[in-house]
This record gives C-alpha cells, sequence and structure tokens, in this order.
C-alpha cells in the first residue's frame, strides 16, 4: 500500500518535534543536515553530517532527516546542481564570469568518470554548492529552532494549567 507523500512529511515532522532532546540540538542536526543534504557528495553527506553533528554535540536523528529532507526537491535537483555549478565556477573564475553554455553532446559517461572532471566540473560544483548551503541551512536552524520551541511551549502551556488547578483545589 503507497502513503501519500504529505502525509510521509507530517509524519516525520511529528517525529522530528517529539524527540526527547533540547531544540538547539534538534535544530542543529537539521541546520547540519540540511547543509550536507544539498552538497553533491553522493555517498558522504550522511556520513558526514552524523559526525559533525556529533562533534557539535547536535540531534543526530535530526541530523539524518536534514539529509534526506533534499529528497522532497528531488525533481528539480538538475536545476539546483546547475546553479551550484555556475556560483562556484564563477568563484573560481579570473576575472569571474560565467561557465560556458552546456551541451550534452560531449558528454558521455566515461567523461564524468575520468579524474580531471573533477577539477573542471566537481571543483566549481562543491564550492557552489556549499555557498548555496550555508545560509539555508543556517535558515533551516532558525526555522526548526522556532517550530519546536513553539511547539513544545504549546504541550506544556495546558499541562501547567492543569497542575495551577489541581493545586488550587
Amino acid at each position: 500500500m503507497k502513503t501519500n507523500p504529505i502525509t510521509g512529511l507530517r509524519e516525520q515532522a511529528r517525529r522530528l518535534l517529539s524527540l526527547k532532546d533540547t531544540p538547539h540540538a534538534i535544530a542543529m542536526g537539521m541546520g547540519v543536515g540540511m547543509f550536507f543534504g544539498l552538497s553533491p557528495l553522493w555517498g558522504l553527506k550522511t556520513l558526514l553530517a552524523l559526525a559533525l553533528a556529533r562533534l557539535l554535540g547536535s540531534n543526530l536523528i535530526a541530523a539524518a532527516v536534514g539529509v534526506t529532507l533534499h529528497d522532497v526537491i528531488l525533481p528539480v535537483v538538475p536545476l539546483l546542481l546547475r546553479w551550484e555549478y555556475e556560483v562556484g565556477y564563477w568563484l573560481l573564475s579570473n576575472p569571474h564570469q560565467l561557465p560556458p553554455r552546456l551541451h550534452l553532446v560531449h558528454a558521455r559517461p566515461s567523461v564524468w568518470l575520468h579524474w580531471s572532471t573533477f577539477l573542471t566540473v566537481g571543483r566549481p560544483l562543491l564550492v557552489g554548492s556549499f555557498i548555496l548551503a550555508i545560509p539555508i541551512s543556517i535558515m533551516t536552524y532558525y526555522i526548526t529552532l522556532f517550530v519546536v520551541e513553539r511547539r513544545r511551549r504549546k504541550r506544556t502551556s495546558p499541562q501547567a494549567a492543569k497542575d495551577s488547578a489541581a493545586n488550587n483545589a
């Protein structure tokens, strides 16, 4: 039986909000996960996110959720990769210029897997992904912090009212 993607996202958000950790640790885990989730380091994203989350003392589950959250934007990943490449190419070129127009006629798998491709394509892609991931991960941190703190205030509000009523009776 297939589940609705929106229902799956809601369930993941519920699980994230119910983690037994500080709001800062959860938000930091999400920020770290989002940072690595937007990078082109296929195969290493989750490991790097978990390692950095561990070093920073943030929540590991939130980091894993943040890394996989980019799957929601899977249809626009080619566009995102192109933007990352253009930003990295512009930053690394001297004088600054945008990359030449992309022609897929010359793209063969043997060329993609050659080590020199990392220097010509991989380096600008990696630099651009980090430049774009920094502000997105910072925004993710603050949005997650706000949502988790708000959710916990709402949870403790009715409980505090019940405790107050029980003490007055």
